[in-house]
Order: C-alpha cells, then sequence, then structure tokens
C-alpha cells in the first residue's frame, strides 16, 4: 500500500532539518520503501516540512517508518500525518 507522510516542521527548527538532513537522507535511501520525497517550502525558500511517499505492506509499517525517520528522532516535527494514498498520475 502507498502512504504519504506529510509533515510540517517546528518554527525556527531549520537548523535541527539541517543537522538531521545527511542521516535523513540515507535513510530515505536505505529502507527501500521511499518513491518519491522532498521537502516543502516556506514563502523564502527555506524547508519547512516533507512529503514522503511510502510504498509498505501496511499502516502499521508506515507508523514505525515515520517513528524512526532521523528528523522524527530529533524532535523536529510540529505535525506528522500519514495517509493511505492512490497513486493515479504518473
Amino acid at each position: 500500500m502507498r502512504v504519504a507522510l506529510m509533515t510540517r516542521d517546528k518554527p525556527g527548527a531549520l537548523q535541527i532539518r539541517l543537522d538531521n538532513r545527511p542521516a535523513h537522507i540515507d535513510y530515505l535511501n536505505s529502507t527501500e520503501v521511499v518513491e518519491m520525497a522532498g521537502p516543502f517550502l516556506d514563502d523564502g525558500g527555506q524547508m519547512c516540512g516533507s512529503l514522503i511517499i511510502l510504498d509498505v505492506a501496511d499502516m502499521a509499517a508506515a507508523r514505525d517508518w515515520a517513528a524512526n525517520d532521523p528528523y522524527a528522532r530529533a524532535g523536529l516535527f510540529e505535525r506528522a500525518d500519514l495517509i493511505e494514498w492512490k497513486k493515479v498520475i504518473g
């Protein structure tokens, strides 16, 4: 199943994102369940959240993946939502 993980960073947390970005990118690449991913940008062009599309067995696997993301472990997110997603185009 595909699951969209949509996150918003805590206000003023850009440095936490930058400090943990290499570990986050390694995690994205090593887990082999990420179909696509990228940051949301604020009006100034700074990263302020993420959209990650996971291809996992079930919602429990998505929750586990999200909880173990280095960004989540560092306390970056103000909000993180997981929702089943259906690919239609692309």
